[in-house]
């Protein structure tokens, strides 16, 4: 299936570019990079100068991005949880 703005939350995020737009600590408002790793509650993002800055999924709103020019915001609740286990809430 093919990522699009409507089932973007019950997809995989690795590998997608990142835009971290709010968050409740005010020292990851603005970061950005690629998705290297996802956990339950947290997102592992690659910053441009090849750091890597564990972000938590809670308390954040952050902008995907799917193509050349579209940009999908989600509030990190709205993420929450394993990848699998939200492909289950999908299916319902």
């Amino acid at each position: 299936m093919r990522r699009t703005r409507r089932n973007l939350p019950y997809h995989e995020l690795i590998g997608l570019e990142v835009i971290v737009k709010e968050h409740v600590d005010p020292t990851l408002r603005g970061l950005s990079g690629r998705v290297v790793d996802e956990t339950r509650n947290t997102l592992v993002i690659e910053s441009v100068d090849g750091r890597e800055r564990i972000v938590p999924k809670h308390g954040g709103v952050f902008v995907f991005k799917l193509g050349a020019r579209e940009g999908v915001e989600l509030a990190g609740t709205s993420i929450e949880g394993r990848p699998e286990d939200r492909l289950k809430r999908y299916g319902r």
